[in-house]
């Protein structure tokens, strides 16, 4: 899990669809975290029958990004690589509320960005603290009002103001980087597909009780049902430093076991598992109108397929402590500029863009396996 410390195999390259990257036809679920990995992967083989098809599709919520955003985005890099944006939403309202208060409007409570090599044979993760003090671009907000720039900003707040679009445009902003997709997943979705896919299977090295996640976990091997999934991906406080840089350690632990589980069950041999999984992933996740249909996440799933957890390289956006708030961190200017090169260049991400980053010293590393 602690994959901060190494460096990224096989080098990158990166494209898109239609004019824009050349036809990848590629993607993956991740988290809701493993949402970007699951919805695709679990989707296949699901859109055979006429009816099917129709259901499936009928699940499926998705955003028109390009629309929202225009042209004043980074420009795209035909290489044949891809890079997702996957998000975690926490909207606490209705069936969500049992994880904590309501406080008016959705956060995103995890960020990835995925970047798929040319090959698509690997990939690289770079997880995005929620607290990351970041510039925030002007964005539009429900109703047809405008959310003025600002020079600070939570990273998560973005998708506080304006949604998806607007998560999207402080990441472009960020990182120079065009995303090719958008991949969403919300709590109760994340908690129903690791129910139907059956648990996960993972290894805790130290017992983990966090009264806020309420998880309770001894020390050992554990088949963790989708509450339990949930839990232990929003573990913070029990953990290590009990920072978000700690929770997102967890987090990437899940979300290779969770790819791990995915290819270890039978779940093409049986067509109800088949049909629980695909109507569930389908019902899960939002995503950018591009995927926005079965047969265009049937095409992004089976050029991912090949894609194992020992295929990802996960790394945390290198940060440190902000000088004006001890609770929130900033980005290291000269790694962060490096990481984005390395990616936007579809190559390896350098050692030396974990140097001296928070992220690398949590105390969370090897705790879940």
């Amino acid at each position: 899990m602690a994959d901060d410390s190494r460096s990224a195999r096989g080098s990158h390259r990166r494209g898109g669809r239609r004019g824009r990257r050349r036809k990848a036809s590629a993607r993956r679920k991740g988290w809701r975290i493993a949402a970007w990995s699951t919805a695709g992967v679990l989707l296949l083989g699901g859109a055979g029958a006429g009816f099917l098809y129709f259901k499936f599709n009928g699940n499926l919520t998705s955003v028109d990004i390009n629309a929202a955003l225009g042209k004043n985005r980074p420009a795209n890099v035909d290489n044949g690589s891809m890079d997702i944006l996957v998000l975690g939403s926490d909207s606490r309202a209705g069936a969500n509320s049992e994880y904590g208060r309501d406080e008016g409007s959705a956060r995103s409570d995890t960020a990835m960005i995925v970047h798929v090599n040319a090959g698509h044979k690997q990939a690289s993760v770079v997880s995005i603290p929620r607290d990351t003090m970041v510039p925030r671009p002007e964005c539009a907000k429900p109703g047809g009002k405008t959310s003025p720039a600002v020079k600070r900003a939570q990273f998560n707040e973005a998708y506080s103001v304006g949604g998806a679009p607007c998560a999207v445009k402080t990441v472009e902003a960020m990182t120079g980087i065009r995303m090719d997709h958008y991949l969403e997943v919300d709590f109760v979705g994340f908690q129903k597909l690791i129910d139907q896919l059956g648990g996960v299977k993972v290894t805790t090295t130290k017992a983990i009780n966090d009264r806020s996640s309420h998880l309770n976990l001894p020390a050992g091997e554990h088949v963790l049902n989708g509450e339990q999934s949930l839990g232990l991906v929003r573990t913070r406080k029990s953990v290590g430093d009990g920072s978000d840089l700690g929770r997102i350690k967890l987090q990437q632990a899940f979300i290779k076991a969770l790819l791990d589980q995915i290819k270890s069950v039978g779940v093409f041999t049986s067509p109800a598992k088949l049909y629980g999984l695909a109507d569930t992933a389908t019902k899960a996740v939002t995503t950018d109108s591009e995927l926005g249909s079965v047969d265009k996440l049937l095409e992004f799933a089976n050029s991912l397929k090949g894609i194992g957890s020992g295929d990802m390289h996960m790394v945390t956006l290198p940060v440190g402590e902000d000088p004006l708030d001890k609770d929130r961190v900033v980005p290291l200017p000269e790694q962060s500029r490096q990481l984005w090169q390395a990616l936007n260049a579809d190559q390896p991400i350098p050692d030396s863009v974990l140097k001296d980053a928070a992220g690398s010293r949590t105390g969370a590393d090897g705790v879940v396996k």
